[in-house]
């Protein structure tokens, strides 16, 4: 093996293939938060977005292309000079613009969706890439559907958008129907038929339908390309896209095997994960490989023996390595801003200043109610704060009555943007619903609730409950979400919190988004 690693480009599509994935809708504050993150972690392209999808996408991925300094950001495009203009005109104040172009090549898709002829598509992506070469430096190239396509038209094409101008050509397992050993054996041959190939790059883009997007991903790695696409805990359409800590660390543990490395910076891997999770409102699953609450959990004796003597035993990657503190610091109600501030930073959140002092606040609050205070806690803190929409509405006080034979009336008070009180009265299906229908009589609104999720952040009994939403009104849909150690408080939290984000953010948001 050679001491000179191969360094493998991370494409990070969270905010764009992720947030296309029924439920993982996030307002432009989230955004900005999340592709930070990214930034942050070290993540070589942001993809963020599709700016001819509409007005509000547009303006997110110009608002990210603004607040990036140290990855590139990509916008995504049909093979159409409208898409291409609207990309242009989002990523102006990109540091390093990328413009990302798709058009299917597969006989389904051509014949079925485009209804264009393989000479069609050709001509198409060949003018759409030149056109866009324009504008821009960086332009890839994404072959829709590439492994269901002959692979020799996948090379012609390849190779006359290469000369076009394509830096990157994208190789995408669309519908997740490769198998590892085969997709491997087609990159070598798109690599090797493709003329001009040694002047760009191959990229990879897997999606999981059979559960293999990370194998595959790590086959077309093995097999030369240069480029991966994924999404933070492996969001995406249908059944997710390949997770990206999963590429990354694979290629880290084994490092024997693919002699080839990233520049993520793996301790953030963690607190991205946790980020993603809290503003899409999609959980990880506990066994989740990386991020996963059991990733780095031994419950059986003879395991935590091993791990007692040697953690090497049953963890071939450390939880620091990820981002994930090994040992627990119980924090309560007489810890200072001292051992807080440094719990953060050990938890991958870097908190200074006033956002310092307002999560102070914070967790003292909620070292009055609870015993101890868990990291979980501590995250759920951070993370609610982080994208909040502007207050208009604040929960001044709330009062449930139910029972087996009583309908259940909720008593809501509100405090307007004006310091003005509103209080209703309401009787409901329900605590949950009472308290919803009260809220949207002080608003004025009918808001639709689309979902509804309770958890605990925590096993232990005084553990805070955590509420997700989703609401629908006049077209679009925004999140809420809300902490409190008592559950329907939570949720009305989380019920407000949604609604000041569709205050904040009118239009909200309407899938139309498309992509490889």
């Amino acid at each position: 093996m050679s001491d000179t690693k191969r360094m493998v480009k991370i494409f990070d599509t969270t905010l764009r293939d992720g947030e296309q994935s029924p439920g993982c809708s996030m307002n432009v504050a989230e955004k900005i938060e999340v592709a930070k993150r990214l930034e942050l972690l070290g993540v070589d392209v942001i993809e963020a977005g599709f700016p001819a999808s509409s007005p509000g996408d547009l303006e997110s991925v110009r608002t990210i292309a603004g607040a990036i300094k140290r990855s590139g950001v990509a916008g995504l495009c049909r093979a159409l000079e409208t898409d291409i203009d609207a990309a242009r005109d989002a990523l102006q104040k990109a540091e390093a613009p990328r413009i990302h172009i798709f058009l299917a090549t597969s006989p389904i898709h051509m014949e079925y969706k485009l209804k264009m002829s393989p000479e069609q598509v050709l001509e198409r992506a060949v003018s759409a890439v030149k056109y866009a070469k324009k504008f821009c430096s960086d332009v890839e190239f994404s072959a829709e559907d590439a492994f269901r396509s002959d692979p020799d038209f996948v090379c012609k094409v390849f190779a006359a958008v290469i000369a076009a101008g394509a830096s990157t050509v994208n190789f995408p397992d669309t519908v997740g129907y490769a198998m590892p050993a085969e997709f491997g054996e087609r990159i070598r041959y798109v690599m090797e038929h493709t003329a001009g190939m040694e002047g760009a790059r191959l990229s990879v883009h897997c999606h999981n339908d059979l559960g293999l997007a990370v194998a595959n991903s790590l086959a077309a790695i093995a097999a030369g390309a240069g480029q991966a696409e994924c999404t933070i805990n492996g969001i995406g359409e249908r059944a997710g896209n390949a997770s990206l800590e999963e590429i990354v660390m694979a290629l880290r543990v084994r490092k024997d095997y693919f002699d080839a490395d990233t520049r993520i910076d793996s301790a953030q891997i963690y607190p991205a994960s946790r980020l993603v999770s809290q503003v899409t409102g999609v959980k990880v699953q506990p066994n989740k490989a990386i991020v996963g609450e059991n990733a780095f959990a031994h419950e059986a004796g003879i395991h935590q023996h091993g791990v007692m003597a040697n953690p090497a035993t049953y963890e071939i990657m450390t939880p620091e390595s990820v981002g994930i503190s090994k040992n627990e610091l119980v924090l309560g109600k007489h810890s200072g801003k001292h051992a807080l501030s440094e719990r953060l930073a050990n938890l991958g959140f870097n908190i200074e200043g006033k956002a310092l002092d307002d999560v102070f606040t914070k967790f003292k609050a909620l070292a009055d109610i609870k015993k101890t205070v868990s990291d979980r806690d501590i995250e759920a803190i951070v993370i609610g704060s982080a994208g909040a929409a502007p207050e208009k509405w604040k929960l001044d006080r709330w009062v449930i009555n139910a029972g087996s034979s009583v309908s259940a009336t909720s008593a809501i008070r509100l405090e307007g943007e004006d310091g003005g009180m509103r209080e209703a009265v309401h009787f409901g299906n329900g605590c949950i619903d009472a308290a919803f229908s009260a809220i949207n009589n002080l608003i004025g609104k009918e808001v639709a609730l689309e979902m509804f999720e309770l958890g605990a952040i925590t096993g232990d009994a005084d553990a805070q409950g955590e509420a997700m939403v989703k609401i629908s009104y006049d077209g679009g849909i925004w999140n809420g979400r809300g902490v409190s150690t008592n559950i329907i408080e939570s949720a009305i939290k989380a019920y407000i919190a949604a609604i000041n984000s569709m205050e904040a953010e009118p239009a909200g948001r309407r899938q139309s988004a498309m992509g490889s």
